[in-house]
């Protein structure tokens, strides 16, 4: 059984497109580089990418943003691509005509792509993991100094310790 983490409904907008007529292998190596990005960046990314799974893919991203927008209100700037996944669909099976009375089964497969939008802007556990990145720890209140602050350049090529060994 597989769990699932708990989201915020408030934060988060879907999309999903079923029975796709194109291979998951083949929608998936579109989906990976998109996967964590802006919403802004991605659609140039998709746009310049020469595959043909780059426009399904498009519209399903424009279709979670503009139900962000209309339904909860979100800023298409603060959208980021939290989830993005491709599942196998059902198999259409055509039969090709063979020689001598026979027939010969053809599967063409489908897909089904959900891609899950998050608006960081009212997204409070992202406000509080960038306020714990910035202090650079990952419990308030431990701030690490640097003991070793030498300001001085070291060339290690011009000093000639790389390459005086013999």
């Amino acid at each position: 059984m597989r769990k699932r983490g708990k989201r915020n409904p408030y934060t988060e907008v879907y999309a999903r497109s079923q029975h796709i007529r194109m291979s998951a292998h083949k929608a998936r190596r579109v989906i990976d580089q998109i996967r964590g990005r802006s919403y802004e960046e991605a659609l140039m990314i998709l746009e310049l990418m020469p595959y043909r799974a780059c426009y399904p893919i498009f519209k399903l991203i424009y279709s979670a943003a503009a139900n962000g927008t209309h339904n909860m209100g979100f800023d298409e700037a603060s959208l980021v691509i939290s989830k993005a996944e491709v599942n196998e669909g059902t198999a259409m099976k055509r039969v090709k005509p063979q020689a001598r009375g026979r027939s010969y089964l053809i599967k063409r497969p489908t897909c089904h792509i959900t891609i899950v939008l998050r608006d960081l802007s009212v997204d409070e556990e992202y406000i509080k993991q960038s306020k714990y990145m910035i202090l650079g720890s990952k419990k308030p209140g431990l701030i690490k100094k640097n003991k070793n602050t030498n300001l001085t350049h070291h060339d290690t090529y011009s000093s000639g310790g790389l390459w005086d060994k013999k």
